[in-house]
């Protein structure tokens, strides 16, 4: 049976400030769950109405009744189990010949897409600004459907970054090259900005090119593509020019 202080401290940490606090964050489903143990993440201990479903060596698993599931789940409709998880302090980074760069991301799910769309295409890093959404996000650790074991996600000052990486800074901008027409550099930064004011103006005076998505549709209406949208359009096209 649950404590009253193991719910209020697992209910915080959808808050940043007490998964700092704790340094710990939850991943929910077993499907999820079963990839953690090939990953940097250490499984503190997992709550589960179904831990016969679980074969975890060395790690605590609680038998729990639905109802308490439900008070410890950040999901509408909770799954089977959760893991509750240290945070991974030991990130380190080194330029990755194709990285995302992320300038103010702020939707759990655009980041937890992007991150699943980074696996997707074999990129191994994700360079974020420090006020993009918080990587360990319980939307953010769901939306990436447990693609975030395998992406290194890495926060920094982005001004400095861009002006010292050795990857051609590439940015998107509605008057961009065409990506169809777009000559791959042989290391890129792909930068992504802010679902609503696009990317900084210090961010975008780094840029080395510009590129962007031309619409076919007659209909002006559409304005702009979700960020997470045009980051699948541009990695499909970029590997494959990269042929």
């Amino acid at each position: 049976m649950l404590t009253a202080h193991t719910i209020k401290v697992l209910q915080s940490l959808d808050k940043k400030k007490f998964r700092q606090k704790y340094n710990l964050f939850l991943v929910e489903g077993n499907k999820i769950i079963s990839e953690l143990p090939d990953s940097n993440f250490k499984i503190k201990e997992i709550f589960s109405t179904n831990p016969q479903n679980l074969n975890f060596k060395d790690t605590k698993i609680h038998q729990i009744a639905e109802n308490e599931l439900k008070k410890i789940s950040f999901l509408q409709n909770p799954k089977d189990s959760v893991a509750v998880c240290e945070i991974n302090q030991d990130v380190q980074s080194a330029d990755k010949d194709i990285q995302l760069v992320l300038d103010g991301i702020q939707d759990p799910g655009n980041l937890g897409t992007i991150i699943r769309l980074a696996d997707w295409f074999g990129i191994e890093q994700i360079i974020c600004s420090e006020d993009t959404v918080d990587f360990y996000n319980p939307k953010v650790i769901q939306a990436t459907m447990g693609s975030f074991t395998r992406v290194n996600v890495v926060y920094c000052n982005l001004v400095n970054y861009l002006s010292t990486t050795q990857n051609t800074n590439v940015g998107t901008d509605m008057d961009g090259e065409n990506i169809y027409s777009f000559k791959k550099p042989g290391k890129i930064n792909l930068i992504l900005g802010n679902e609503g004011n696009g990317m900084r103006e210090e961010t975008e005076k780094l840029l080395q090119a510009k590129i962007s998505i031309p619409r076919f549709g007659k209909s002006q209406s559409t304005e702009s593509l979700n960020v997470s949208m045009a980051a699948g359009i541009i990695l499909g096209q970029i590997f494959r020019i990269g042929e």
